[in-house]
């Protein structure tokens, strides 16, 4: 709808029609981006469940990583020709357009809400649950009195929203120290987010192998305050090489952090919706990242670019101590391990007695 609505706003005059369908874009990325932790338990198995989320959180960084190439390539800076730029933008526009519908009828037909058979011991719990029984707003009570749970919303809120404001202002910190690098700048942007991407994917794939939580989460933490403090004292040193090479590694650790904050914060929140908890950490990022854009910007414009970064590097450091402040519970892993113990074997979810029977047994295990 957000999409179409654009391609309406083709004409001098609309621009109001432009800002209302980003705000309709706007909307559905808060339901687009906590989906990645809920997709990966329903679907996926505790041997593969943390890399299935990192992938689907590489879909949302390979959008990403599409929107610094593409719109450069089909909209050229044309200022002399007016109409070559509207009709270069209508291309961008209808072709988005038309992929989105594209999608949108693929998830309709081809999607389904849940496999026949649960694929884990946990979910399996979740399923014979009655869904009258389930209260949006008493999860958020309980998440919110879950201590090791609001440690994880704060240090996540603080790392994610560091990566937006870099990701902001990483054009304005470029061209400041290097004239004239406008191109280099969106180059390095993408960078950031491609390196992210196999950053995700590795620690998703090390979090099935090891289920170590806490600690993956706590030294991608403390590599991610290292990379922020060495790009800050090297954003000026006059070799661009430099700035891209600094700006991978930040990105592949700072967004190699977000599969594990959704992981995490599913093993310490089970049994509540992971919807819910990643919504929540998703709220906290948007917080903490305009936040952080408008103080670093602010730092930036009227100090350096080095003020407004090691601003960042003080709260990185701030969320590395909460995170070592976080009590590892991985509920939903003690549960898996529970029932393998039992030997017990997962059940159609329209079984009459067996989900029970294994219900009772996960409680017991419990």
């Amino acid at each position: 709808l957000g999409a179409w609505l654009k391609c309406a706003s083709l004409a001098p005059g609309r621009y109001p029609i432009t800002l209302a369908a980003q705000t309709v874009c706007a909307v559905a990325q808060v339901f687009i981006l906590g989906l990645p932790s809920r997709i990966a338990s329903v679907w996926f198995g505790p041997t593969e469940v943390s890399t299935a989320c990192a992938v689907a959180v590489l879909g949302n960084q390979l959008g990403t990583a599409i929107g610094f190439l593409l719109p450069p390539v089909l909209v050229p800076n044309t200022p002399d020709d007016i109409d070559l730029m509207a009709h270069n933008i209508s291309i961008m526009f209808y072709g988005t357009a038309i992929v989105s519908t594209l999608l949108f009828f693929l998830t309709g037909v081809v999607f389904e809400e849940k496999p026949k058979y649960p694929p884990s011991h946990s979910q399996a719990v979740l399923q014979t649950l009655p869904p009258e029984d389930y209260s949006y707003k008493q999860s958020i009570i309980n998440l919110f009195k879950n201590i090791p749970f609001v440690l994880l919303l704060i240090s996540y809120g603080i790392m994610t929203g560091a990566f937006y404001s870099v990701s902001t202002l990483l054009n304005q910190m470029i061209v400041t120290h290097y004239k004239g690098e406008e191109v280099n700048a969106g180059r390095i942007g993408l960078t950031l987010v491609v390196a992210g991407m196999v950053g995700s994917i590795i620690c998703g794939l090390w979090l099935d192998y090891t289920k170590t939580y806490k600690q993956t989460t706590l030294i991608v933490y403390i590599l991610s305050f290292i990379g922020m403090l060495v790009f800050t004292f090297t954003l000026d040193l006059g070799y661009l090489i430099v700035v891209f090479v600094t700006g991978g590694a930040l990105g592949f650790f700072m967004t190699g952090y977000l599969p594990l904050g959704f992981e995490f914060a599913v093993e310490i929140t089970y049994p509540e919706s992971e919807g819910t908890s990643s919504g929540l950490l998703n709220a906290s990022a948007q917080i903490f990242g305009i936040v952080f854009t408008l103080v670093q910007g602010k730092l930036t414009t009227d100090y350096s670019a080095r003020a407004g970064n090691l601003f960042l590097c003080g709260w990185i450091f701030v969320g590395i101590i909460l995170t070592a402040l976080i009590k590892s519970d991985l509920r939903r892993h003690n549960v898996n391990s529970g029932i393998m113990n039992l030997d017990a074997k997962s059940v159609p979810v329209d079984s009459p007695v067996e989900p029970e029977n294994t219900a009772l047994k996960i409680q017991s295990a419990l």
